[in-house]
């Protein structure tokens, strides 16, 4: 569908029409203004019909609006169409009427929502988006746009094809277009994701806490060796973070302070955890870093959950090594399942958002798995993946509008 030629979706409100029943589709479009709707709805009570579907688009100042309409009384139809056509032309507009029988078609099984973002969103992106979503045999239902600032992000409404089916076809698209797509099946649970979790090095903040600590300890090269290990994988993430908490020994712990106040927060990270909590969402982070920094955040920023590791501190001094239990990849995984039952939030009902390897067990594990701005291998396994740099993108992938985001902004700054 397009602005320009929307259908009545079975979405609207309805009356329940038998499929052989007479029925008239009638198509206002042309300059906006206040009153048109009011006034064709006025125009068509005088004929005593029943307002089977309703649609209405407004598109830089030009409207078009769908009225699908039970048939009038027998010997009416032709005054109805006569003045249908005057009140459309009293009020500087065009009218068109169809006849027809019944209601719209059924959609078909297999809904899913597909939100597309862009930076810029082209015309041939979308046509390509288009084209695999009715390649795989869906039928798109609806589209609106979601968002104009910081990205261009439009939503389909589709169906007629399996969701895991839709994702999978996108996907590899989206790769090549180079845009973001993710693709959620359809229903009240989308609306009912209570439950945000996040890891923090280069997804919450952009930086590495590690490697501010160890800026100041004056080991950044060996940090960054030790790291270079265990991404060609020849230490673990236990034996590398050892390893270079190691490094750390002898540190006054006057630079936690340090530390936090160099942290930088990602573009979009206040506006997206603020957002989610005025919906009512709770809100949690997971580190293989310390929580020398998450626990400055969690307070910070109002989160309901925070773990990472422990740098140990002895004396004023950091001693090298950490306490209590190791987050590492499968940490992170047992942690968001930990935080979801003391949410009272189902597992498929959660979100989970990360940038690295290590976040790919949570990431598998939340009913969706965001990959932000993350290495290839991430990207390839979360169910879906957000490469501009602004967190609160990720709103758009739940459903909830710009418009909706500044909205509640101005009504609880």
């Amino acid at each position: 569908m397009s602005a320009s030629q929307p259908q009545p979706t079975a979405d609207a409100p309805s009356v329940d029409v038998p499929a052989d029943v007479p029925t008239l589709l009638v198509k206002i479009f042309g300059k906006d203004r206040p009153g048109i709707t009011a006034g064709l709805f006025d125009t068509l009570a005088a004929y005593s019909v029943d307002v089977v579907d309703i649609e209405q688009v407004v598109t830089r100042g030009r409207i078009v609006l769908c009225a699908l309409v039970t048939q009038p009384p027998a010997g009416l139809e032709g005054d109805l169409r006569s003045t249908v056509h005057s009140w459309a032309e009293s009020m500087k507009m065009q009218a068109e009427i169809i006849s027809g029988i019944g209601d719209n078609r059924p959609r078909g099984t297999g809904r899913s929502h597909v939100t597309v973002l862009g930076h810029p969103l082209t015309a041939e992106q979308t046509a390509s988006i288009a084209a695999c979503i009715t390649g795989t045999g869906g039928n798109i239902d609806r589209i609106f746009r979601l968002a104009k600032y910081p990205v261009t992000a439009v939503e389909f409404a589709v169906s007629g094809t399996p969701t895991e089916e839709l994702r999978t076809v996108l996907a590899i698209e989206a790769a090549k277009l180079g845009v973001d797509v993710a693709v959620v099946s359809a229903g009240l649970h989308r609306r009912a994701q209570r439950l945000v979790v996040m890891d923090v090095d280069s997804t919450l903040i952009q930086d590495e806490v590690i490697e501010l600590f160890a800026a100041h300890a004056g080991c950044e090269d060996k940090v960054a060796e030790v790291t270079a290990a265990a991404m060609r994988g020849e230490l673990d993430f236990e034996q590398s973070l050892h390893a270079r908490v190691a490094l750390l020994e002898g540190l006054d712990a006057s630079v936690v302070d340090k530390v936090r106040s160099e942290v930088r927060l990602t573009p979009g990270a206040r506006t997206l955890i603020r957002t989610l909590k005025r919906l009512g969402y709770q809100v949690g982070v997971v580190s293989g870093g310390f929580t020398q920094v998450t626990d400055d955040l969690k307070e910070r920023l109002g989160l309901d959950f925070a773990q990472a590791n422990t740098l140990e501190i002895v004396d004023g001094k950091l001693t090298g090594r950490v306490t209590g239990e190791i987050v590492d990849r499968a940490g992170k995984a047992r942690l968001l399942r930990r935080f979801a039952s003391e949410a009272g939030v189902p597992l498929e009902q959660t979100v989970a958002i990360g940038d690295g390897a290590n976040d790919l067990d949570m990431l598998n594990a939340a009913g969706l798995g965001v990959a932000f701005n993350a290495k290839p291998v991430v990207r390839e396994a979360a169910h879906t993946a957000v490469n501009v740099p602004f967190l609160d993108t990720v709103l758009y992938l739940l459903g909830i509008t710009r418009e909706e985001v500044e909205a509640a902004d101005i009504l609880e700054p």
